[in-house]
């Protein structure tokens, strides 16, 4: 579970203003490539200027400000990469965070900006293109699609490990996952249950991109690929459909209604699992409510919603809740699993 942070005085709040000074200072470490450049090896600050193009007026403080937060080490005047830093901040690691903090920097502060505004009006700020079906605006363009794989990906570095232990996959002999992007989570799913036979569901425009990379994984013909608008086509044949930061992007009556598909898609005996950042009604969360004014800035329907409300939607479309839990995640994810009787 995630500590939140308390505002404990009138020092504390001020900091609170300005801790987006702390969010940039690790965006631009990512978009000029400073930890992937300290990968190859330690370097001073004069190195560090030339090869990244760093003003002199500013480099110093920016890496005094990167060591500060624990990113980067100095020792004798050189500079290198922290533990963290080297294991999620460095292009080619198993679990790269460079597409979420890249995201958040070109996407979502911009969004973010607009937070008062949306307040008054309700309506999405997403400074890229917008209407109904955000997903598919995204998609159209290969350019936007490979950003926001990545940020997926980097997301479900995270999600898959604590997926494949939160669910006794045991019991099943297949899955898919709807929504599934270009197959991170389904990958990882399957190596660590090697007997499930996994599958993506997914727009059109999705498919290059997930053969792609599963090409890149060494998995090309391992995962399934399902073409197809979860809302209009039948969803495929499998013991398991899975929901994960999908529902969220909707309405109250589109959550159910993509429900009602999963249940009639099953067999019986088969279950849907779904996950995103619910919310607790009775424990307000911190990183859960923002998790939830953040899927609100960029859809037009969408937000978190109550952990209950999942389980009156699964079993109002004819599922028996088994149990869920939270994981540990980047965010605050909660896994329901619910069974066709």
């Amino acid at each position: 579970m995630n500590a939140t942070p308390q505002v404990t005085d009138g020092v504390a709040t001020a900091r609170l203003s300005t801790a987006y000074r702390q969010a940039k200072v690790l965006h631009s470490a990512v978009e000029l490539g400073v930890f992937d450049l300290l990968a190859k090896g330690p370097a001073g600050e004069p190195q560090l200027r030339e090869e990244l193009g760093l003003h002199p007026r500013l480099a110093r403080a920016f890496l005094d400000a990167l060591v500060a937060l624990g990113l980067l080490v100095v020792a004798d005047g050189r500079y290198r990469n922290s533990v963290v830093a080297d294991e999620f901040l460095v292009q080619g690691g198993e679990v790269h965070l460079g597409g979420v903090i890249r995201m958040a920097s070109n996407r979502h502060y911009q969004t973010w900006s607009r937070l008062s505004e949306a307040l008054r009006d309700g309506a999405p700020k997403t400074p890229s293109r917008g209407g109904p079906n955000t997903m598919r605006a995204l998609y159209a363009s290969p350019d936007d699609a490979r950003n926001f794989l990545r940020h997926m990906d980097s997301i479900n570095g995270f999600v898959g490990p604590a997926l494949a232990e939160a669910v006794d996959w045991s019991r099943y002999g297949s899955f898919v996952d709807v929504g599934g992007a270009r197959g991170n989570i389904a990958a990882q799913l399957c190596r660590r249950w090697p007997h499930l036979r996994g599958g993506v569901f997914e727009l059109p425009e999705v498919e290059p991109l997930f053969h792609e990379y599963l090409a890149e994984l060494g998995l090309t013909g391992s995962i399934g690929f399902h073409s197809g608008d979860f809302f209009v086509d039948p969803l495929p044949r499998t013991e398991v459909l899975i929901f994960g930061h999908v529902l969220h992007d909707w309405n109250a009556q589109e959550r159910q209604t993509l429900l009602h598909r999963a249940f009639q898609a099953l067999p019986s005996g088969g279950a849907v699992v779904v996950y995103d950042q619910m919310t607790d009604e009775a424990q307000p969360e911190l990183y859960s409510a923002l998790a939830s004014l953040n899927v609100a800035l960029m859809t037009v329907g969408g937000a978190e919603y109550p952990i209950d409300e999942c389980r009156g939607m699964a079993e109002k479309a004819g599922f028996r809740v088994l149990g869920g839990s939270r994981l540990h995640t980047i965010g605050n994810d909660y896994v329901l699993v619910a069974e066709k009787p």
